[in-house]
């Protein structure tokens, strides 16, 4: 049962600005959070040595918290979303029509989902670093690191069996923690609203404010009735968290302080202005218009095809938000102009170098070798995404080529292995490639491959893929590659889970020998892939070398220490319930209410509401539920504290650690946290507890 607290707040104190900042755990007792604010101890929030908040919140692809001493937590109904799908069939439409198990026995299992829990952490600096001995080239520098990740990795596993050890870099080239976690692999449906509610809004709301979306859903983590981790098995039981949180019934008022417990994506504050501009000049317009392109071919796959639109629909979905989230990034780099600012700055710290000659022989070249880094991935940058899009977004070259790749990494030592590959993610990798299988829809599959096809051969040398024209039996032209394609697709048998099962565990011999189209088109792409990854590993060992020592003439010359970029480890971020002005002569408030829900009602995609709301709002019964100041029941709230992509599903927690909400968006002015945080347009978006 979700504890519903009813201690009400006491007055907080004179409203403050919140701090830029995903503060990692070990940051926490330096933030002085009382005097912002914080109405319990933080030692409350984090402790080594109590079941602290912390315990309580998962990482579920993004972040979920416990709500119940057995195993039931909240998180974002876009975060469920793939598992509702993968649950789901035409007949039993549990994306539209919502779920409710009424009994523990009637939960359904959420493929593919998973639940890791932070248990400790410890700073591998020094050995990791331990592998970089003089005199190795640059790639061979990164392979050297990765090895040594993967050995540390692969000891704190054997010292800790049942669990889950990640070493994450925090700052760029510098400094690496490793992390335990508690890996939970059998989650299970509980509530999911229906998408009226759960996708309220849809695309068109998606990033805005005022918000009226009910994001939410609950799911509940199984294990072993001897309490370890286990995979999905009637005899499981309810996971029995060290801590679970209470929700605070009566919400919280504008003013009021809040912080957030998640594991933050990936910021990107630490970058330089060639990596900026190379963002907004080149990849994020051309991802943008790929996804929109991949959006509109499924779409018209989908349209009048329930079966083909359910398959479908978690694809769309994640490609449209990246979408709008990327255009609102470029929207809002030009506005505020991000890169121009990154350029003063830069311009400010060379002559800070330039200024002793110490500084000058040991940081002088740091800001040119990265601008040269960016100015050659922008001369290779088409055909590199054009080589990755090949290998992934078609469903049945994504199997052909991981079915290759895994014939060649599984031959290799478990540690020499590319991730996916090595034995602890392989049953992970392959529950995913038969869930892709599953949501195969050849009609949008082959506009996809064809699309991809087109723009790999308009590429001209010396960035043209080697390999493809032998593909087209010795055509040219658009003729031979739809041959190509038509033949491909009546000649696999990658869609069969059978077949695609047994391919998975054959040699690269075994499985060319099987000729399967997309098999050879993986063999085809493979050298173009190697040769890309070989540079990838040498521009990163170029960057690890930069960024570290930029990070440290950077603190020298502001003369403050930084906190990492976030990098989807647990994180802190806090600030106050609060609304903003987004253009001259408009105020947004901080809460919508049901009464918008009803008004913004129109009975058509995507603004319908379940007639059983109206009834509900009708009858007006809110009880406590009701925000005293509003007189109606709040939906969602904005509030300024600092987040990303990964912090969806975080709860929003008030000054007493009490759940007040679970945060699934920012505003569009906001989608450019990512670079940088204002408290002037920075604002986050949580669905209200009482809605």
């Amino acid at each position: 049962l979700i504890v519903l607290a009813l201690l009400i707040l006491a007055p907080s104190p004179a409203p403050l600005a919140a701090d830029e900042g995903m503060f990692p755990m070990r940051e926490i007792l330096k933030l002085n959070l009382r005097s912002k604010g914080l109405a319990i101890a933080p030692e409350e929030i984090f402790s080594p040595d109590r079941p602290s908040l912390i315990f309580a919140v998962v990482s579920v692809g993004a972040t979920g918290s416990f709500v119940s001493p057995d195993g039931l937590f909240l998180t974002n109904h876009h975060v469920a979303f793939s598992g509702v799908q993968a649950a789901s069939t035409p007949e039993k439409d549990y994306l539209t029509n919502g779920f409710l198990a009424k009994t523990r026995a009637e939960e359904i299992r959420a493929p593919g989902m998973t639940a890791r829990i932070t248990e400790s952490f410890k700073d591998v600096s020094a050995e990791v670093l331990s592998a970089v001995q003089p005199g190795l080239s640059l790639a061979d520098r990164t392979k050297a690191i990765e090895k040594k990740m993967k050995e540390i990795v692969a000891a704190a596993e054997k010292a800790n069996p049942g669990k889950r050890a990640e070493v994450s870099e925090m700052f760029i080239g510098k400094s690496y923690v490793l992390f335990i976690y508690t890996y939970l692999k059998d989650i299970r449906l509980v509530f999911i609203p229906p998408l009226a509610i759960g996708n309220f809004g849809g695309e068109v709301d998606n990033w805005m404010w005022p918000r009226h979306t009910g994001d939410f859903s609950l799911l509940r983590a199984y294990v072993a009735p001897d309490g370890s981790p286990a995979d999905f098995s009637p005899k499981n039981v309810p996971f029995k968290p060290k801590r679970y949180l209470k929700v605070q019934a009566n919400g919280v008022k504008e003013g009021d302080f809040m912080f957030l417990l998640g594991y933050p994506g990936r910021t990107y504050r630490h970058s330089t202005a060639s990596y900026l501009a190379y963002e907004e000049d080149f990849r994020m317009p051309y991802v943008a218009d790929w996804y929109g392109r991949q959006i509109d071919i499924m779409e018209k796959a989908g349209a009048g095809n329930p079966a083909a639109e359910l398959k479908l629909s978690a694809r769309i979905k994640g490609l449209a938000n990246t979408m709008k989230n990327y255009r609102g990034k470029l929207k809002g780099m030009k506005k505020v102009g991000i890169v121009a600012s990154k350029e003063r700055e830069e311009a400010d710290l060379q002559k800070f170098i330039a200024a002793d000659p110490k500084r000058k022989a040991a940081y002088g070249d740091i800001i040119e070798g990265i601008d040269k880094i960016y100015a050659e991935m922008r001369g290779r940058a088409d055909s590199e995404l054009v080589l990755e899009y090949l290998r992934g977004h078609p469903v049945l070259a994504n199997l052909g080529w991981t079915v290759y790749e895994a014939s060649v990494e599984r031959a290799k030592p478990d540690l020499e292995r590319e991730a996916a590959y090595m034995d602890r993610s392989w049953d992970q990798t392959k529950e995913r490639l038969l869930l892709a299988q599953k949501n195969f829809v050849e009609s949008a599959d082959k506009v996809i491959l064809k699309d991809l096809l087109v723009r790999a051969l308009a590429l001209k040398a010396p960035h043209r893929i080697a390999g493809l024209d032998a593909l087209f039996k010795g055509g040219t032209g658009e003729a031979a590659m739809d041959a190509f394609i038509a033949r491909a697709y009546k000649t696999t048998r990658l869609t069969d889970a059978k077949t695609l099962t047994e391919l998975l565990e054959k040699s690269t011999a075994e499985i060319k020998a099987a000729k399967d189209p997309f098999i050879t088109l993986a063999e085809a792409l493979a050298p173009a892939t190697l040769e890309l990854r070989e540079r990838q590993k040498t521009r990163k060992g170029a960057l690890d070398s930069y960024f570290a020592r930029l990070s440290d003439v950077r603190e020298a010359f502001l003369g403050k220490n930084f906190i990492p970029d976030a990098n989807s480890t647990l994180r802190l971020t806090y600030g106050r319930i609060k609304g903003y002005n987004p253009v001259d002569g408009v105020r947004f408030e901080p809460f919508t209410t049901l009464t918008g829900v009803l008004d913004k009602t129109t009975g058509a995609e995507p603004f319908i509401t379940p007639p059983k709301v109206f009834d509900l709002a009708k009858a007006g019964d809110f009880g406590r539920f009701a925000h005293p100041g509003l007189k109606d029941i709040p939906v969602c709230m904005l509030y300024d504290a600092d987040t990303t992509g990964g912090n969806s599903g975080s709860p929003v927690l008030n000054a007493r650690g009490e759940m007040v909400g679970i945060n699934f968006d920012r505003t569009y002015d906001a989608t450019i946290n990512d670079y940088a945080w204002s408290e002037a347009y920075s604002r986050s978006i949580a669905v209200d507890i009482r809605y």
